[in-house]
């Protein structure tokens, strides 16, 4: 977040409405839609059948057998959002189904025109993103019920069975555990403008504590992902084609563009939560850390995109504990930086776990025959080895945004 330059005050977040943000649910869609219209039934026919379809090599054939649907007959947000999460997992299905020595260079025009048709109303590129894969892909079983991983289910799956049902799921409640961060945030900003230390104070502990309860709920991610299955059969499905060696060209959209275009594959830096939390406190990462996250953006839904760009405009909350005498203000914003710091760190012990360990493991042949049911099956994938889905390089990027996140404590 930058100071102001005194001249003209920027519109602050004071409503998150404003943004598509829900005071309930964060960023997650509140109330996903499970079904699209009528005229579009070949796509969740074929959505629904996913795991089998591929497992059997035969989603492409169906895929080719699709009639060619526009997109103009959705209406709202939540029919788009669906549609965009149906295609996304129709095309890493399609792109991934014979693993990455298997890959196609062209998306068929039947999938690919209305792919970019709803990308282009909803704002988000035509692959599958973090804003598919968890923030509009979830539904309670019973409607009653608590937003807990028992009582929740995904709409759209892949190849992964319970696993890939527990990565998804966990990293909705990890988005949901934020939720009274993103509402401290609002409190802080407009506490900071009315210079009311007590409020600011009350805010940043607020987030401090969500921000404790996130690590908390990450850390149920051992509990209901196998590495092994999430190694050798889920991550592929998540991997784009921008800085992956096993489509070094990107994919040929037919019908859209007749050169390949390249997009990065879902990644949790696409999670607006922790982009919000950086230019609140003011953390700064290093330039070639700065550029993947803020290229990750252009993977947000627009209106939270903007959420984080009003945050970065407006008065900065470091400057002003800098400047505040108030010694409990400012073990209060260390606090936040010091859990930040910590959910960063648990962010690579999981991610050790689940591709450095596992990958290690899937090389020495140690992998359960049952997880060899992936579309590369019975050969571990190597083209992201040491690379997130996302593209970067996974552990120099995740512990240089872990140092420089430390970096931001205020000294005594």
């Amino acid at each position: 977040m930058e100071a102001g330059d005194g001249t003209e005050e920027p519109p602050l977040p004071l409503a998150l409405s404003r943004f598509q943000v829900s005071e309930e649910f964060g960023f997650l869609l509140p109330k996903p839609l499970t079904e699209l219209p009528a005229p579009y039934g070949p796509w969740m026919e074929v959505a629904h059948e996913l795991p089998q379809l591929i497992k059997s090599h035969r989603l492409r054939s169906r895929v080719h057998q699709i009639p060619q649907l526009s997109a103009r007959h959705l209406r709202g947000r939540e029919e788009l959002h669906l549609a965009h999460l149906v295609l996304s997992f129709i095309t890493m299905g399609y792109v991934w189904q014979e693993g990455e020595e298997g890959t196609v260079q062209v998306l068929p025009r039947n999938l690919a025109v209305p792919y970019w048709e709803v990308s282009k109303a909803l704002g988000l590129p035509p692959i599958l993103s973090h804003a598919d894969f968890v923030l509009a892909n979830w539904r309670r079983k019973d409607p009653n019920g608590p937003l807990e991983i028992e009582n929740l289910d995904t709409i759209i799956t892949l190849p992964g069975g319970e696993s890939l049902r527990g990565f998804i799921l966990v990293t909705l409640l990890v988005e949901k555990a934020a939720v009274p961060g993103i509402k401290a945030i609002i409190w802080a900003l407009r506490a900071i403008l009315q210079r009311d230390e007590e409020t600011l104070q009350g805010a940043l502990e607020e987030l401090a504590g969500a921000i404790e309860a996130m690590s908390k709920a990450l850390r149920q991610m051992h509990d209901h992902v196998d590495p092994a299955v999430f190694y050798a059969v889920i991550r592929i499905f998540l991997s784009g084609w921008k800085d992956n060696p096993a489509m070094p060209e990107g994919l040929i959209y037919e019908g859209v563009s007749e050169e390949p275009l390249a997009y990065s594959g879902g990644s949790a830096a696409q999670s607006t939560v922790l982009h919000a939390f950086d230019e609140l406190l003011g953390i700064r990462h290093s330039q070639d850390s700065t550029a993947f996250l803020h290229r990750m953006r252009d993977y947000m839904p627009p209106a939270h995109r903007a959420f984080v760009e009003e945050i970065r405009r407006a008065p900065s909350l470091r400057q002003y504990v800098l400047s505040s005498r108030d010694t409990r203000l400012r073990a209060a914003f260390n606090r936040c930086v010091s859990v930040l710091t910590d959910f960063r760190s648990c962010h690579i012990t999981i991610v050790t776990k689940y591709i450095s360990v596992a990958a290690a493991k899937a090389k020495a042949g140690q992998a359960e025959p049952s997880t060899r049911a992936g579309p590369a099956a019975g050969k571990p994938p190597t083209a992201l080895e040491n690379k997130g889905t996302g593209g970067s390089h996974i552990f120099t990027f995740l512990k240089s945004i872990r140092d420089t996140t430390r970096e931001g404590m205020i000294s005594a």
